[in-house]
Formats: structure tokens, C-alpha cells, sequence
């Protein structure tokens, strides 16, 4: 019971002070000029969002995972789309790679945990970071992919 504890204390260990720390950069790391954002371009096998949607069904399911900014009440919450304007889905979209790097890092610590668990709990803690974090990662991709294009069409319709 004791190595259950512990397990669960230094995952939300990990979680808080990943996703505290991340909502303390600049907006400006998200920047397309900034070299992080290599990790958030579009690539070609998302086929535009075509993967997420088709293969994931991410559309039926996004939903009903809970957006930890709700859950703690800090940062931005984005469970519901801002007005259209450009300025508005342009902020929405630097929080979707902000989201997407918390979870990416949360992923890094699941190796720690065979340090002083039994094999097998190993294993499940690589299959909770998985499962804990994937599917935000697909989420944030998928609607930053769409929102891309709303900013992109807005862009054409103003000149």
C-alpha cells in the first residue's frame, strides 16, 4: 500500500510542477518564429486532420476529458472555442502547444517509476503515461490543426 502512495504522490508531483511551470512561459515560446515550435507543425502523416478524425474519432470523444485548467481553475481553459477573431484563435492556439508540451513531458517521468517498483508495475506506469497523456496530445493537434484554418481563412477574408 505504501508503494501505491508513493506512486500516486510523485505522479502528481510530476503533473503539478510540469504544468504549473509550463503556464510560467511566455506566450512567446509559442511563437512560430520560436525553434520549440518545430515540435508543434503540422506533419504530412495528419493528413491535414484527416488521422485524428478518421482513424481516432477524436471529434467523438475530445469532449469528455476534462481540461485541466478547469480542474485546478488556472491557465487557459479551452473547452469552449473564443469569438472568431484572429487575435483570440491565435492565443487559443499557443495554449493548444502549451498543452501539448505539458503532456509530452509528462510522458518522460514513466521510466523513473522502475527504480523502485517490481517489474510489472513498470510496465503499468509507462501504460497510465500513455494513457494519461495520448489522447490530450492528439486532442491539442487535432484542434490546432482546425483552428489553423479558421485563422488562415479569416486572414484571406480580411485581405
Amino acid at each position: 500500500m505504501r508503494l501505491v502512495m508513493l506512486n500516486i504522490f510523485i505522479w502528481l508531483f510530476f503533473h503539478l510542477s510540469i504544468s504549473l511551470g509550463l503556464l510560467k512561459l511566455p506566450y512567446s515560446w509559442f511563437d512560430e518564429s520560436h525553434q520549440l515550435n518545430r515540435l508543434f507543425i503540422k506533419r504530412p502523416f495528419e493528413k491535414e486532420g484527416k488521422l485524428w478524425r478518421q482513424t481516432f474519432k477524436v471529434h467523438k470523444w475530445k469532449d469528455i476529458l476534462p481540461d485541466g485548467a478547469s480542474l485546478f481553475n488556472t491557465g487557459y481553459k479551452k473547452k469552449k472555442l473564443p469569438e472568431a477573431q484572429i487575435d483570440s484563435l491565435e492565443v487559443f492556439i499557443k495554449e493548444t502547444k502549451r498543452a501539448e508540451l505539458t503532456h509530452v513531458l509528462l510522458l518522460f517521468p514513466a521510466p523513473l517509476f522502475y527504480l523502485w517498483n517490481p517489474l510489472w508495475a513498470g510496465h503499468l506506469m509507462i501504460v497510465y503515461a500513455l494513457a494519461v497523456n495520448v489522447p490530450f496530445i492528439i486532442i491539442q493537434r487535432y484542434n490546432r490543426i482546425r483552428l489553423g484554418k479558421i485563422v488562415h481563412l479569416l486572414r484571406k477574408k480580411s485581405g
